[in-house]
């Protein structure tokens, strides 16, 4: 099966050669839209094209026109086949597989290039180059795609359009009349896309785009045809479909051929009348992941029971209007949005009205001045819906702030462990939190942030230790077995994050215990890295940063 992506931000184009197709590649004038439905319109995607076997008769695979000589493909197409040059006939214009196309001409292939390292029992290198026997004047409905130049990137969640004739559902062909379909998918991260599909078959030559809960995807006779994005009034080619696991199933990304990564090899196939080639770059609107994590004020390695102001600057203090105090803790994950547990919500109605919220940022003391604070109320309060109060499972709850955030050395957001994440035993973590520093003991005063460095649990040894049944998946563990160090009332919807590299990332959020700081009893935390469907989906814009 295969699929097609593509991402986008600052735009740079690169001239190749003084015949290069950068004045005319990506234009599609007869297409308007920002989403799409099944059937694609007349001349909507012009540098689609359809590939047949003269021999045979019928459509096998896409591809795309990218200069008015050449068609590029995916290698899979031909590899294995007794598919000829001679044979192959490229439809361009072409709307529908059956009945008249009023737009469409035909050419025949003079050679076909194979990409040399391409490799079939691991889709390595699944691209492709057909040589046009004469050349295509370019149309309204004919026109050539821009290609993503070497060192573009396509950050996780980048809207892409994905094209073709293939299959609408394992082995379900296209009804005639065989409309060109189309839909729109988001890129998946590499990490969490060889995670799900099989640890090391997805390699750097390629790029994933899907939805988690399916639905949507490439299949059986789209393969080798384009992912493409649009950055201004162009459209780039960031993918070739290639392969993928099932037709559109849940946890099952499509794999496509990273374009970026084969400019040289294109150029020095083509030689001449090159194609436009244009660079992307990771676009601050896309996600958080350039100012997440960041805590510019805190150096430390280990850490006293004060946190230094700062330290921990996407830390907030979640407080009632009509009690007037500190009752849980959170972590700011936008500049619009608090992640915090379900269970803060649950337990009193006093709580449960959004109205009722106030949320303080940049908070280093609940008493006396706090000069790099500041507050916002709440306009929605999002419980996940599976929470379970009796079991404590899918504690978590999202917090849609009144206005946005500015982000300043004191305030800024954590990024988030993303699906597929593991948190092994040992793992080093920090807890944060304005709690109790032991059972129903409160910080005194003027009630300083604590801080505190726990290792990981293996969630065995923790439903072993706290009652066989207790831990879920959804859950992660974290405490000293001899006790001493541990989260308690008042800590609930805080943060549990980890270092990776120089950015730091919430593991856990606060959730519930036996006791505080006693021996053989760990805190549970929510596992966030189950959640990233769940978030992606409450946010819809501007996604928090996920750190696989």
């Amino acid at each position: 099966m295969q699929r097609l992506g593509c991402a986008a931000v600052t735009l740079l184009f690169l001239l190749e050669g003084s015949l290069c197709q950068l004045n005319v590649c990506g234009q599609a004038l007869l297409n308007p839209k920002i989403v799409g439905g099944q059937n694609a319109s007349p001349g909507a995607w012009p540098w689609q094209v359809s590939l047949h076997s003269r021999s045979a008769g019928y459509h096998f695979c896409g591809g795309s026109l990218i200069n008015k000589d050449w068609v590029l493909t995916a290698a899979h197409c031909f590899a294995g086949s007794n598919v000829a040059a001679s044979d192959l006939v490229v439809y361009l214009g072409k709307q529908t597989q059956q009945g008249s196309n009023l737009h469409q001409i035909s050419k025949r292939v003079t050679k076909v290039f194979l990409h040399s390292q391409y490799n079939s029992a691991t889709n390595d290198n699944d691209i492709a180059l057909l040589q046009l026997s004469t050349s295509v004047t370019f149309t309204d409905y004919i026109r050539p795609v821009c290609l993503a130049a070497q060192g573009s990137t396509f950050a996780a969640g980048t809207k892409c359009w994905i094209t073709g004739w293939g299959d609408i559902a394992s082995n379900v062909a296209l009804p005639n009349p065989g409309v060109l379909q189309e839909a729109e998918l988001p890129v998946v991260g590499n990490k969490l896309c060889d995670y799900l599909l099989g640890p090391g078959v997805i390699t750097s030559n390629m790029v994933c785009a899907g939805l988690l809960t399916g639905g949507k995807d490439t299949c059986q006779g789209d393969s080798g045809g384009p992912m493409v994005t649009k950055k201004n009034t162009a459209w780039v080619q960031a993918g070739i479909t290639s392969w993928g696991i099932g037709c559109a199933d849940p946890n099952s990304p499509g794999v496509y051929t990273r374009v970026s990564q084969y400019q040289t090899w294109i150029t020095n196939t083509i030689k001449s009348n090159l194609p436009g080639f244009i660079k992307y770059y990771l676009q601050c609107s896309l996600c958080q992941l350039n100012v997440c994590g960041r805590a510019p004020l805190n150096t430390r390695i280990v850490g006293g029971k004060n946190a230094t102001a700062g330290a921990w600057p996407w830390q907030v203090s979640l407080q009632s209007l009509y009690l007037g105090y500190h009752f849980c803790g959170g972590s700011l994950i936008n500049k619009d949005w608090v992640l915090t547990a379900a269970h803060c919500f649950s337990r009193s109605v006093t709580y449960n009205a959004a109205g009722d919220l106030v949320v303080y940022f940049g908070k280093q003391t609940q008493r006396g001045t706090n000069p790099n604070q500041i507050s916002r109320r709440v306009t929605k309060l999002v419980l996940h819906p599976n929470y379970n109060s009796a079991t404590n499972d899918n504690d978590i709850a999202l917090l849609q702030l009144s206005s946005s955030v500015t982000f300043t050395d004191y305030i800024r957001p954590v990024c988030l462990a993303a699906q597929g994440s593991t948190s092994t035993a040992g793992t080093k973590c920090w807890i944060t939190g304005w709690g109790d520093i032991a059972y129903n003991v409160a910080v005194p005063s003027p009630g300083v942030l604590q801080e505190a460095e726990l290792p990981i649990v293996n969630n065995n040894l923790c439903d072993y230790l706290l009652g066989p049944g207790a831990i879920t998946s959804n859950m992660v563990c974290a405490g000293l077995l001899e006790g001493g160090k541990d989260t308690c009332q008042g800590d609930s919807g805080g943060p549990m994050v980890t270092k990776k590299n120089t950015a730091w990332v919430q593991v856990g959020i606060t959730s519930w215990g036996i006791g505080c700081a006693d021996p053989n009893s760990p805190g549970v935390y929510t596992r966030v890295s189950q959640y990233q469907t769940w978030i992606t989906s409450t946010l819809k814009s501007n996604l928090p940063g996920f750190i696989v």
